[in-house]
């Protein structure tokens, strides 16, 4: 028997109210934890993202923000050690961006 998983519960989205606070238990339960780092992943994301920044090459970013992990592809503009932030530029929509380097995931070649 397969489970319905959480589609048992739109009928009793009637009210908006009801929507509201049904799609929120829904939402709370795709979140997931920020994982934990091994020091040897660190070192290898510093030394892939320093190598893109000087052959500026593109890169997939692999981040974690709010309980959800998001990916995109892009170039690095700048890092900054000191202050653990990196300058990235979204290849879909050209916004620039600082981010955390303690967000970020995984950093690989396109």
């Amino acid at each position: 028997m397969q489970n319905r998983g959480m589609k048992k519960w739109r009928p009793f989205a009637t009210m908006p109210e009801q929507y509201i606070g049904i799609q929120n238990i829904i939402n709370k339960q795709l979140e997931v934890s920020q994982p934990v780092l091994a020091e040897d992943q660190i070192e290898h994301m510093n030394f892939t993202l320093i190598e893109a920044l000087h052959i500026n090459r593109k890169v997939h970013l692999t981040y974690y923000k709010q309980g959800h992990y998001i990916t995109e592809t892009g170039f690095i503009q700048f890092v900054d050690s000191l202050r653990a932030l990196f300058v990235f530029i979204d290849d879909a929509l050209g916004a620039k961006r600082k981010m955390k380097l303690s967000e970020l995931i995984d950093v690989r070649f396109v």
